[in-house]
């Protein structure tokens, strides 16, 4: 037993470590993608299903064999077209260089009047119960979604945010789209989430802030015209509730990410982390 052991100590090199590291990487993060998606429950009946041929075959259940291997065939071309959505988000990150940067350069002091100006714009939204849906473009662009609206590619200002929300305005039931230190677009139309476990009590507009930030790595700030709330979608989760201090720092954070100095990046990672926090609130 020791000269077996031995001998497979003495065969495992470097690359057989790697090699195994890197499968187990891929695997967990598979296992993550999955537990965060509504693939989870249907991957165990995939599961389920595969162990069932496994054994028709073992036991020579010829006919219940065939039908459950043209099922798992059907379902893999079904599992493709009802995850599309998913599988497109787990491409795309992948696809998604970390080095990539805002368009324009922005410093410190460009980044906290950018903040500055959108948080009094949120804030004037839910002091008079005005609806609004800011998307905060990141890493991925949004093009297609700007196409959907009305291209502005203006500078950011409350008197302009004001304007395209005004009830009554052209483009106030849309999305504005925010890429950088520009306006991209408004009236924009947008992905609605199919999540059902969502209350009855969040409407399109909240539905949209969601989807959006289902199918990229956006952010939503979301204002309720009925109530006046403030809520903030990430990664397709809702945070509710929120205050003018807590948009401010997430808006910080996305604009101090971009900048190289990687003190400022720890700093505000740690604050953008505190929305976990927040959504014990909703």
């Amino acid at each position: 037993m020791t000269d077996f052991i031995s001998n497979i100590i003495s065969g495992f090199g470097i690359t057989d470590v790697i090699d195994v590291a890197i499968v187990a990487f891929v695997i967990y993060k598979i296992l993550n993608f999955i537990r965060e998606t509504r693939a989870e429950q249907l991957v165990k009946g995939l599961l389920i299903l595969v162990a069932a041929t496994f054994f028709s075959d073992l036991m020579n259940l010829y006919t219940l064999n065939w039908i459950l291997e043209g099922t798992l065939t059907l379902g893999l071309i079904a599992l493709i077209i009802v995850f599309q959505p998913e599988l497109r988000r787990a491409l795309e990150y992948l696809g998604r260089s970390k080095f990539l940067k805002m368009q324009g350069e922005i410093n410190k002091e460009k980044a906290k009047q950018i903040t500055s100006t959108i948080s009094k714009a949120v804030d004037y939204f839910s002091v008079g119960k005005i609806g609004a849906l800011i998307i905060m473009e990141r890493e991925i662009a949004l093009n297609d979604i700007a196409e959907t609206g009305t291209k502005i590619n203006g500078e950011i200002s409350a008197e302009t945010l004001t304007a395209m929300f005004y009830p009554g305005a052209p483009l106030h039931d849309g999305a504005t789209v925010i890429r950088g230190d520009r306006i991209l677009a408004a009236g924009c139309v947008l992905p609605l989430t199919q999540n059902r476990t969502l209350g009855k009590d969040l409407g399109t507009r909240h539905r949209a802030g969601i989807g959006i930030t289902e199918h990229s790595d956006a952010i939503a700030i979301i204002v309720s015209e009925e109530t006046g709330i403030i809520s903030i979608a990430i990664d397709g989760k809702l945070s509710r509730f929120l205050d003018i201090k807590t948009v401010e720092k997430t808006l910080l954070n996305i604009y101090l990410s971009q900048l190289p100095d990687e003190d400022d990046r720890n700093v505000f990672a740690r604050i953008f982390r505190r929305k976990d926090k927040v959504d014990g609130n909703g």
